[in-house]
């Protein structure tokens, strides 16, 4: 299995890998609207393919932390990370969100946000993101809004609410 940046050619596999893993069409059509976003950035959209089948698919996009100041700090936001049913349990998932953070790293930026689920994210080194002066802007569970730094430092003197990249925020109108 590799893990690659997406291509243009992979738009209706990676719909459809969010389509049956999460049994919806909210989180495919969310790639989809989010790709059209400023928020977007091709190198952070990520997929896992063997023998020329895309098996998973990770996407980090362009938020902000907004401090009381309204003073803008960049971050990144992870989600969706969606593997096909007949190949989740195999560890696609986490090589996914691996890949994906070295190159968040790489490229320069300083934290990811993701909410998820409290026992699986804390393996990365994501931690609670209160701990961090950190708030969700909507409704959640305060164990399952985590945030890491991806370099040393990265969240110093940081805080503040998160602010999505917009089409997040059509899809939390829906829920």
């Amino acid at each position: 299995m590799k893990i690659r940046q997406e291509a243009d050619t992979d738009q209706l596999a990676i719909y459809q890998i969010h389509l049956n893993a999460f049994g919806q069409k909210e989180e495919a059509e969310l790639v989809d609207a989010l790709r059209l976003s400023e928020g977007y950035f091709p190198e952070l959209s990520l997929v896992a393919e063997e023998d020329g089948i895309l098996l998973g698919h990770i996407l980090f996009t362009r938020s902000w932390i907004i401090d009381a100041k309204e003073e803008k700090s960049a971050t990144l936001t992870l989600a969706p990370v969606g593997v096909h049913p007949e190949h989740q349990g195999k560890g696609i998932g986490k090589q996914l969100i691996l890949a994906g953070l070295v190159k968040a790293k790489e490229s320069g930026e300083h934290s990811v946000h993701v909410l998820g689920h409290p026992s699986y994210y804390p393996q990365f080194g994501f931690e609670t993101a209160s701990s961090h002066g950190i708030q969700c802007p909507f409704p959640a569970p305060e164990e399952a809004f985590m945030v890491m730094e991806l370099n040393p430092g990265g969240l110093d003197g940081i805080s503040g609410k998160v602010q999505y990249a917009a089409p997040f925020n059509s899809m939390e109108s829906r829920s």
